[in-house]
């Protein structure tokens, strides 16, 4: 079976050579938001020919493509991520450089409200929330 990334560059018609095709099995295994750096040391681990201008020219084709999206989280470097049809936020911990992903149903829900408050229809929207963890 072909991994997500794989089978959205075939559905969208971009071409895969053997490294993009590394570069999207890393992307889609990937349970973190990796940047380019990282990504990079990931593929390099599969085949060290891979330069980093490849993983930059591949990243921002499957971006353009819509198939990555670019997150830009505040004090960082971009990060990507598979461009997934179900909505989602972020909570990043500023210490630690985790990102959690979640969906809250109250948030969703007054964002909605807070639009209408000012005569608007929410059309889209990015919720990142930076924090610490708490000691236990």
């Amino acid at each position: 079976m072909k991994h997500s990334i794989e089978q959205k560059c075939i559905e969208k018609g971009v071409k895969l050579t053997e490294q993009r095709k590394i570069i999207a099995k890393v992307m889609s295994e990937s349970e973190d938001h990796p940047d380019v750096d990282e990504l990079y040391k990931r593929v390099s681990k599969l085949d060290s020919k891979i330069s980093i201008a490849t993983v930059y020219r591949t990243v921002k084709l499957f971006e353009e493509s819509g198939i990555l999206t670019k997150h830009e989280f505040k004090g960082g470097k971009a990060r990507y991520e598979e461009l997934n049809e179900s909505h989602h936020d972020h909570l990043i911990d500023i210490k630690s450089g985790e990102i959690i992903e979640f969906v809250d149903e109250e948030i969703e829900k007054l964002q909605e409200k807070v639009a209408e408050k000012y005569g608007y229809k929410l059309v889209d929207h990015k919720l990142e929330l930076y924090g610490v963890k708490k000691n236990s």
